[in-house]
């Protein structure tokens, strides 16, 4: 009697499974019992009723700063983001290549960092604060609380708007556009009725990626919103505040935190749904001349907000090299707050960050590839299942998986926490969808033809996988894997719950430097932080040769 062959791709898919469990579900449903818990361990829901019913609010007040500041933040970016892309899809701009560059330099970086500088340029004690004081006598508005984050997060995030609608209207038929010129539909009135109408699931994908970072974002608010505290600010201080951890009600925090993202994933999904439909540029949109009054205010628009929301990243690369004394800025330029960085840390934060970001990576690159494979060659209930687990983390902030996974491995038998393997664990958590993403893509655009010639000609499955799937889906991990990268590398909302001294990143050394009020050292680590995402970028571009970026 034959014994039935195992199909080794069940094995592997049952292994991705187990894997997902133990470091993504199991941390999920500890955080979820934990929230139902209180601090004697019976069950109970007392965590929530705290929440929605304490005093006056009290709890309720950051969830709606929070909301309140995510969805302004996300129609400002829409504003500022649509009419940038309109403009360089549809005319020739001077420069284009360079001002797209520009805005995803500005979109990849940590946002923490563009907070840090405009305090230091509009802040109380702020370089153009004192400029317009001393020059016009006029006294700049505060720039902390609401205002402030809204700043910070609305000229980090419109790129991100940027970059996708270039991708959507690259696809638009000009045909089309043609046609509703002859109809008599121009100017203001056909880009509404017909470029932003095609574009919809596009607009709606931009505005679900702007919401869930900045609903997410823990160091802008952190940072420069005083007063204003925000829900994740609110988590972070659940678990390691001063008046002492309340871990059950942390946990419940991180709950409510889970079931609002994936309510408006939720809405999100419906939205792109209802206008889903099929588009390829068969005859692509020549871009025209942009002359007289509109040009140059086209010009001027958008090389002016580009340069707005590039100028932080400029002025702490020039800090770094000012004198300072704490946070006392001296006379004169050079090395000295790379110096004393380098006694702060610097090395094992740069050696930290390389490593557990190169291992992660791997690891990434790794499980992507499989689950790509899964899903476009082998798709199954199952491999749907892990395809949709993997991307959970896309929906959840980042002090949500921090706070699972110390309540998780926080203790016997897998006491994890402040070592190099819970970062690299929430790295893989955090940063494998992105990776994922594109690799599907790329694996959905090449036949299953050639696969199957070379089974033909006697290779095996997995040598052929191996030696031929893997390599044609090279760009597509690459790209996909430098945008992991560089997600790491700037990687702070669940960094900031899980690291220790041992395993602090650079990333956790610069807004240490921030809090501690070293601006010279801190202007030296961001320096250095910038830099590395930059050169990211540029590597990816490089490999890329596309404007699409997909995250």
């Amino acid at each position: 009697m034959k014994t039935k062959k195992v199909d080794e791709w069940i094995v592997v898919s049952l292994l991705l499974l187990a894997l997902f469990v133990v470091f993504l579900l199991f941390p999920m449903v500890g955080l979820l019992k934990q929230s139902v818990f209180n601090s004697d361990g019976q069950f109970s829901l007392d965590n929530f009723k705290r929440f929605f019913t304490y005093t006056n609010g009290y709890y309720l007040k950051p969830l709606a700063n929070s909301v309140k500041v995510t969805i302004v933040t996300t129609l400002v970016s829409l504003l500022l983001g649509v009419p940038i892309a309109y403009f360089y899809s549809f005319y020739r701009i001077r420069g284009a290549k360079l001002l797209f560059v520009v805005a995803i330099l500005c979109s990849m970086s940590a946002p923490f960092i563009g907070a840090y500088s405009w305090i230091l340029l509009l802040g109380r004690s702020g370089a153009i604060t004192k400029f317009l004081s001393a020059l016009l006598g006029v006294k700049m508005p505060a720039i902390y609380g609401f205002k402030g984050i809204l700043l910070v997060q609305s000229l980090k995030f419109f790129p991100l708007v940027f970059i996708y609608m270039n991708g959507a209207f690259k696809n638009i038929d000009n045909t089309l556009m043609e046609a509703a010129a002859n109809m008599g539909c121009t100017g203001v009135r056909r880009l509404v009725k017909i470029v932003l109408s095609l574009s919809m699931p596009t607009i709606l994908a931009a505005a679900l990626m702007v919401f869930m970072q900045a609903f997410a974002d823990f160091g802008t608010p952190m940072l420069i919103g005083e007063g204003y505290q925000t829900f994740p600010v609110m988590i972070y201080n659940a678990y390691l505040g001063e008046g002492g951890a309340d871990r059950n009600f942390a946990a419940a925090l991180a709950v409510v935190a889970v079931v609002i993202t994936a309510i408006v994933f939720a809405i999100q999904k419906w939205g792109t749904n209802r206008f889903k439909f099929s588009m390829n540029a068969l005859h692509p949109v020549e871009k025209k001349e942009a002359k007289g009054i509109f040009g140059f205010l086209m010009h001027a628009y958008c090389y002016l907000l580009v340069g707005i929301a590039f100028m932080p990243q400029l002025y702490i690369i020039y800090l770094s090299f000012c004198n300072y004394k704490g946070s006392i800025r001296q006379g004169g330029y050079g090395f000295g707050n790379y110096v004393q960085a380098s006694k702060k840390l610097l090395s094992r934060s740069i050696k930290n960050t390389a490593v557990m970001g190169i291992i992660a990576l791997v690891v990434i690159v790794i499980l992507a590839v499989l689950i790509a494979y899964l899903v476009v060659r082998r798709a199954s209930a199952l491999n749907n299942a892990i395809d949709t687990i993997s991307m959970l983390p896309y929906i959840m902030p980042g002090a949500v998986v921090g706070l699972a996974l110390l309540l998780a491995f926080g203790k016997k038998p897998l006491a994890l926490t402040g070592t190099f393997a819970i970062m690299v664990i929430s790295f893989v958590i955090r940063r494998l969808p992105y990776t994922i993403r594109s690799a599907t893509a790329t694996l959905m655009q090449i036949s299953p033809s050639i696969e199957e010639a070379a089974i033909s000609l006697g290779a095996s499955k997995a040598k052929t996988f191996v030696r031929i799937t893997v390599p044609m889906m090279a760009n597509g991990i690459l790209s996909g894997a430098i945008l992991s990268w560089v997600a790491i590398v700037t990687e702070l909302s669940s960094s900031i719950i899980l690291y220790s001294n041992k395993s602090i990143t650079l990333t956790m050394s610069t807004y240490l430097a921030i809090l501690r009020g070293n601006d010279g050292i801190a202007a030296a680590f961001a320096a250095i932080l910038t830099v590395v995402t930059a050169v990211s970028l540029l590597l990816y571009l490089k490999v890329s040769k596309s404007e699409d970026v997909r995250l």
